[in-house]
């Protein structure tokens, strides 16, 4: 698997990325939201260097000319809800996007031992596709893991790119095993790993509860 992180140059990503960490900005859930929208935004611009382009004619109101177009059928996934900003960053910038959408959370049975559980899934046609999969927080890679093989139902995607704000070493090996060898992960940041209870650290806290209120 290839891992490109946007953090190991200095950029406008470390920026929006310190808002998103810092306490006393994570108070504004709209600033959290637009915040973790545009790292989509820049992913999928960063993205869009890496798919099949072809040859087409326009015309201007002066005159005629060759351009390049993207010839690739994307589709947009995400893992509910934390995803959703990330999700429309990265729809911004692909407006003829199909989009794809699953829900997954950990049931745990235990204080630190969990499963992944799914209960929705909606999804076009796979086949042939470039699969865009947009989760903010790749903690232990489960999720992105299950989320990707509950996918595969409708079809193998040509290429899997994986888009996330923060990553950890662990959920990089354990998805670079499972994944596809040919899968690209753009990340924000790889973090120095896991807590206890399996969440990130530094990290930022639970992105879903930050953008869309805390859940009972």
């Amino acid at each position: 698997m290839k891992v490109i992180c946007l953090t190991s140059e200095p950029s406008l990503v470390s920026v929006f990325l310190n808002e998103l960490r810092d306490v006393n900005v994570q108070t504004d859930s709209m600033r959290f939201r637009r915040n973790i929208e545009r790292l989509g935004e820049i992913m999928a611009y960063e993205i869009s260097k890496q798919l099949r382009f072809e040859e087409q004619s326009l015309s201007t109101p002066l005159a005629k000319m060759k351009t390049k177009v993207i010839a690739d059928r994307v589709v947009v996934a995400s893992i509910l809800r934390a995803g959703l900003p990330l999700h429309q960053g990265v729809l911004n910038y692909f407006d003829h996007a199909e989009n794809a959408f699953i829900s997954a959370y950990r049931k745990y049975s235990s204080e630190t031992e969990f499963t992944i559980h799914t209960e929705y899934l909606a999804s076009p046609r796979l086949d042939d596709k470039v699969l865009i999969i947009a989760d903010p927080m790749l903690a232990t890679g489960s999720s992105m893991l299950t989320a990707y093989e509950a996918f595969k139902q409708n079809g193998k995607p040509k290429h899997v790119f994986l888009a996330c704000v923060l990553a950890t070493p662990e959920a990089i090996e354990y998805i670079s095993e499972k994944m596809p060898e040919d899968t690209t992960l753009f990340v924000a940041a790889i973090d120095e790993g896991l807590n206890e209870h399996k969440y990130i650290l530094p990290g930022l806290g639970d992105a879903g509860d930050l953008a869309f209120g805390v859940k009972e």
